[in-house]
Formats: C-alpha cells, sequence, structure tokens
C-alpha cells in the first residue's frame, strides 16, 4: 500500500512525500485517515527536531509521519485481531503511550502519523489500548478527540482541601469560578466547551491580550450559549488594562476557584496565584517550549491560603473515552473550536504559521487536496469557487461552525489528492 504523508527529518525539514508501508502483520491493521487537526505541540517537535523528547535520534535517516490527532477508518485487520477488529470500524488513537522511551505515534513512528494518507497501526498501540473505536458522525469531531482529552485530564488535576476536615476533592470545584488565561486559542476555547458540558462550573472567564481572537471565541463559544448550559461566560481583553488582577478579583467577587494558564508565560502563572481565592488551584497547562522557564509565586499564599499549583499534560485511554461520551451525548460541541481546514498537501504551512497565533483548530483532510482556508473566508472564495460557495452556505446555516454536513460534503466532492 503507497501512502502520501507528511515527514519530520529534523528541527524545521518537514517534506510531503509519497511511498510504500509495509504489509502489517497479524497483530497490526492498516487505517485510511480520515482527519487529523493539527496541534502546537507537533510544532514544538518540528522546531526542535532531535532535542525533542520523542523526536528519535535518528530521524534523519528514518523520518517519522508527524500528526497525532487522527480519526481513521481501518481498511485491513491483521490475523490475530479480527475477533475484536473489523473493516469499516473507525477509530481514533490516543497518542501517549505512557513508554519508558517516550515515544508516541504522530512523533516518533515511521509508519503512523495523522499527517498522512494512510497508516500502519503497530502493535504496542493496540497492547495499550490506545486505539479505540469511534462512533462518531463525522471525522472532525474523532481529530478533536485528543485535544480535548488532554484537557479533560487538565480539570481532573485541579483539586481542592476542606481545611477543617482535610478532606481531599479531586477535579474542578462543581459550581464554582474558572479563569482561563491567554484562553481565546484553540485549547481555551476546548477548556469552556468542558466547562459548561462536563466540569459544571458556575463562572468561566476567558482573558486574552489579542481582540480579534476574543471576538472570535466568542463567536463560536457563545455567552448565550453558556448561559444556556447554566453558566455566566465572560471574554476580557487584558491588553493595555492598568490593573488586570483587580479587575479579575472583582468579576469572580473575590478570586477563582481554579486557574487554567494556556500560554507558557510566567507572568501569567503570577496572575493565576493572584487571582484565586483560598483553597484556589492553578493547573500550568501551557507546555513550554524551553526547558529552563522560570517563574514566581507569592509562597506566603501557598502556605496560608492554601493555593495549589499543578501542571498536566496528554492523556490516558479514560479521558478519551469520557470525551467521545461527551461527543456522543451532544454536551460538547467539537465544531466550536474549528477555524481552518486544509489538505495534506498544505500541512507543512498550517505547521509553520503556529509561529504566530492564528484562529483555533485546523483540520487537515489528507485524502482532498486544498490549501489551507478559514471558514470565514468560505463566503469570498465562493464568489469564484463553487466547492466553496456551497461550504459557505451550509457552514452558515449551522451558526458558521464546521460541522457534519460540511466535511461529507467536502469529502464528496472537494479535488482529490494525486499521489506524487
Amino acid at each position: 500500500m503507497k501512502t502520501t504523508a507528511v515527514r519530520l527529518y529534523g528541527a524545521n525539514d518537514i517534506r510531503v512525500e509519497s511511498f510504500e508501508l509495509p504489509e502489517p502483520g497479524p497483530d497490526e491493521v492498516l487505517i485510511k485517515v480520515g482527519s487529523d487537526s493539527l496541534c502546537a505541540s507537533t510544532y514544538k517537535a518540528v522546531k526542535q527536531g532531535t532535542a525533542h523528547k520523542r523526536v528519535p535520534p535518528d530521524v534523519a535517516e528514518n523520518p517519522v509521519i508527524i500528526g497525532h490527532e487522527m480519526a481513521a477508518e481501518i481498511i485491513k485487520v491483521g490475523l490475530k485481531l479480527t475477533d475484536e477488529w473489523k473493516t469499516g470500524d473507525r477509530i481514533v488513537i490516543q497518542p501517549a503511550l505512557k513508554l519508558e522511551s517516550g515515544y508516541d505515534p504522530g512523533y516518533s513512528y515511521r509508519y503512523i502519523g495523522g499527517s498522512a494518507t494512510y497508516c500502519v497501526v503497530p502493535s504496542i498501540v493496540l497492547e495499550r489500548g490506545c486505539m479505540i473505536k469511534y462512533r462518531g458522525e463525522n471525522f472532525f469531531g474523532g481529530s478533536l478527540v485528543e485535544s480535548l482529552g488532554c484537557l479533560i485530564r487538565g480539570f481532573k488535576g485541579f483539586y481542592h482541601t476542606d481545611y477543617t476536615t482535610y478532606i481531599r476533592t479531586d477535579g474542578a470545584k462543581k459550581g464554582g469560578k474558572l479563569a482561563i488565561l491567554a484562553g481565546a486559542g484553540p485549547m481555551g476555547l476546548g477548556a469552556v466547551e468542558l466547562a459548561k458540558g462536563y466540569a459544571g462550573c458556575a463562572q468561566v472567564v476567558v482573558t486574552d491580550i489579542n481582540s480579534e481572537r476574543l471576538e472570535w471565541a466568542a463567536a463560536h463559544c457563545t455567552v448565550k450559549a453558556a448561559a444556556e448550559a447554566g453558566v455566566e461566560l465572560t471574554y476580557v481583553d487584558t491588553y493595555g488594562m492598568e490593573a488586570p488582577v483587580a479587575t479579575l478579583r472583582e468579576l469572580s467577587d473575590g478570586g477563582f476557584d481554579d486557574v487554567f494558564v494556556m500560554a507558557p508565560v510566567p507572568e501569567l502563572f503570577t496572575m493565576a496565584e493572584q487571582i484565586c481565592r483560598e483553597d484556589g488551584c492553578v493547573n500550568f497547562f501551557a507546555g513550554p517550549a524551553i526547558h529552563d522557564l522560570q517563574g514566581s509565586l507569592n509562597l506566603y499564599r501557598i502556605h496560608y491560603d492554601g493555593i495549589h499549583v499543578v501542571g498536566t499534560a496528554g492523556s490516558i485511554p479514560q479521558d478519551t473515552t469520557d470525551v467521545l461520551n461527551l461527543i456522543d451525548s451532544h454536551k460538547i460541541n467539537p465544531g466550536s473550536l474549528v477555524s481552518h481546514i486544509l489538505g495534506l498537501k498544505a500541512v507543512p504551512e498550517g505547521i509553520y504559521g503556529m509561529a504566530k497565533a492564528n484562529g483555533a483548530k485546523k483540520v487537515c483532510y489528507p485524502s482532498i487536496d486544498i490549501p489551507m482556508v478559514a471558514i470565514s473566508d468560505f463566503a469570498e472564495l465562493g464568489k469564484t469557487d463553487p466547492l466553496f460557495k456551497k461550504l459557505a452556505e451550509i457552514c452558515e446555516s449551522h451558526g458558521g461552525q464546521w460541522c457534519t454536513e460540511a466535511e461529507e460534503y467536502l469529502l464528496a466532492n472537494g479535488p482529490e489528492l494525486q499521489e506524487d
């Protein structure tokens, strides 16, 4: 089976290439990738090359396929797996294998990654329970499961302590107040969806310093939809604000129970502690690209106000299952996170473009040959291109959001990728 994929050869060296896949073994499966969403973690791996802990040292000689947020369909099943898996099954990959080597799909393997038309899922992925059946009505929702799984792990990482009994409670505080700092990006919006569909927060405040990003976020994760779910949602532009800490404390009536820090900025970490109420919890969720990032906290508050500090990264298969259940029950809407779509050949542009924040989640359809296009640009492109004219009409009928109907139309009518 021939595949076309985006392969990493070293720092800042990714290439779109066609090559032969090996025949899957008796404990492996062959999949056709339906969609893969681009992730900032991939950008870090591309920028760092072998300095990244998940990228093998011999990547120049044995390039790996990038992309770890994939949803796919099984094309062929190894003989040892036919009792559990069938041709035509849709699956998602939970990429955090928790191996001692640190190697994971989308970073470390030659024949599996989401930025590809076809892949071979190795036995280790199945042994770890990291290939999971997906019954969703679209591919893009499956592609967003991994990032949402990391966020649900973040919510589970929060904890609180009743200092009268010293009983600890795990998870974000039910009916509590949540701040999402630097939260107008894709992970921040995912946190908003989970705050109202999973965590049971009563108040959510999202901050950012980019007014355009905040406007986009507010249009897709709306205050109205949050209110209908019983959540008071507020977007706050802190750019140039004289006293952001005082403003946020006032908005939360004295402080937040839980705070997500969504950008690796030490000043935000300090702010997070300052806006916590007693027994508040800070999750430094953002993964720094550098290995020595220093920040400061008021240690007096850590001790006497019981401020908790955690950092979570990645997810486990149970988190993936939890997210799938939330999507299936329509408690969260992954379409609200999608800002762009693209074909496989546009992946390098999308990855390198992450050097500057632009939009939210970008979903790649490897079998389709289109440039990276913002959903907000569909109508303009539709003036000369009938494909985007129809996509604009479909998305407009769904509140300006990417949706199952749009995906189905793209896959049926979009230009197919031609192998080199």
